[in-house]
């Protein structure tokens, strides 16, 4: 898309690269030690619950959808209020130290499933107050032809923080005893102590960027005109659709442990195959979304999770499955997470910046928990056979829906 302008607005934008570096590696870093924590969780809670707690697919489905969908009209909230008082750092912080909070929270939760799941809604509410602050921090600090760039370089990093946590999980698990009832409490508090760490590093190196004053103060009816764009509604559609088709990575590692019978204590690796991907894919897919367009990388990282689903319900099994699936898990992350808050970036105003991307969130989020809800019923009744195909094909119809609905002709138009 910016082939033809991109050396030259690289040339202009030279001078300021220094300090919008800075800022970006900073968030990065704090993304980077945060992942470290909230992975270590991640990685063992499916199996922490199935395997521990003994819950069945449909119950297991309410918790994953809750652990990333129950809170996110608070995105909402948190993007408003961010615009509205100017301190987009600030709520980032109180989103990253509410999380940091809740890990302990899963030592006093015990084998309660209430208990865990209010735990859970609690770090869900950080993670929704933080993410859409972190990001428009990233966008009003980068010039908008190497947005791409920029997310792939942060979102390299928060993987990097992926990658390394379910290895201290295992870590803390191989040291402590896996059989021992106390070992996924040492892993709750190693998390909380390497999530305190992430929020002193946005306290000491994270920059606000100070935006100009808008003509028109931040109000309620401001942030709903943002919908009157048709860019921003045709993007809000095309995030609905693709959280839909979007089942969550616990379902996805307990398909490919049902398969092919893992034992416990490996279960967090399969979590680092993704991110190892992740890793090394999140930058130069940036950099070629911002050559190429954000569109086309975006629905190429879709027909990855379209052929993850293929893989998990087709004959492919051992470690060419493993390779192949995790690998391609990763390239999907790699493709649209970071690519799809930079092709939302330029239709959002500074001053509504961080609200406009939380409308793309909260959507994306909402319908994600749906989807979890749905595929937890869906593989409890008919089978995770039929599920998965189910999930395969509404990934294809996503990938229809959004090429039409954010289609270049289309947005000219």
């Amino acid at each position: 898309m910016y082939l033809s302008t991109i050396g030259r607005r690289e040339h202009a934008a030279k001078g300021k690269l220094s300090a919008v570096g800075a800022n970006v590696f900073a968030l990065g870093a704090v993304s980077l030690v945060t992942d470290v924590s909230s992975e270590m969780v991640t990685a063992v809670l499916p199996v922490y619950l199935v395997l521990g707690l003994h819950l069945g697919p449909a119950a297991y489905g309410v918790f994953d959808g809750l652990y990333t969908g129950a809170t996110a009209l608070l995105r909402i909230v948190g993007g408003y209020v961010a615009d509205r008082v100017r301190r987009r750092k600030v709520v980032a912080g109180a989103g990253y130290a509410l999380s940091a909070v809740a890990k302990l929270g899963l030592l006093a939760a015990g084998a309660s499933a209430a208990a865990i799941g209010a735990v859970i809604t609690l770090d869900r509410t950080g993670k929704g107050l933080r993410t859409a602050p972190r990001d428009a921090l990233i966008t009003l600090s980068t010039p908008e032809p190497l947005l791409g760039r920029a997310f792939g370089v942060h979102r390299a990093m928060d993987s990097m923080g992926a990658f390394a946590g379910p290895l201290v999980a295992l870590a803390v698990l191989a040291a402590v005893g896996a059989t021992n009832p106390e070992a996924f409490d040492a892993v709750f508090v190693v998390s909380f102590c390497v999530a305190a760490i992430g929020v002193l590093l946005l306290v000491l190196f994270v920059r606000d960027p100070r935006t100009p004053r808008p003509a028109n103060p931040v109000s309620p009816r401001a942030a709903a005109a943002l919908l009157r764009g048709s860019g921003v509604r045709r993007l809000l559609v095309a995030a609905c659709v693709l959280g839909l088709a979007t089942v969550g990575d616990g379902f996805v590692y307990l398909l490919l442990q049902h398969k092919e019978d893992i034992a416990t204590g490996w279960f967090p690796l399969l979590a680092v195959g993704t991110n190892l991907s992740y890793l090394l894919l999140a930058a130069p897919l940036g950099v070629l979304a911002d050559r190429v367009g954000r569109l086309p990388v975006v629905l190429a990282g879709y027909g990855a999770l379209a052929l993850v689903y293929l893989l998990l319900a087709g004959p492919v099994s051992g470690w060419p499955l493993f390779v192949l699936a995790l690998a391609l898990y990763g390239a999907f992350y790699a493709a649209t997470d970071g690519v799809l808050m930079a092709l939302a970036g330029p239709l959002l105003p500074e001053s509504l910046r961080t609200t406009g991307i939380s409308l793309v969130q909260t959507a994306q989020a909402l319908a994600y928990f749906a989807s979890s809800v749905l595929f937890g019923l869906a593989w409890q009744f008919w089978g995770a056979g039929l599920a998965i195909g189910v999930a395969a094909g509404a990934a294809v119809v996503a990938i229809a829906v959004t090429f039409v609905v954010l289609s270049p002709r289309k947005a000219a138009s």
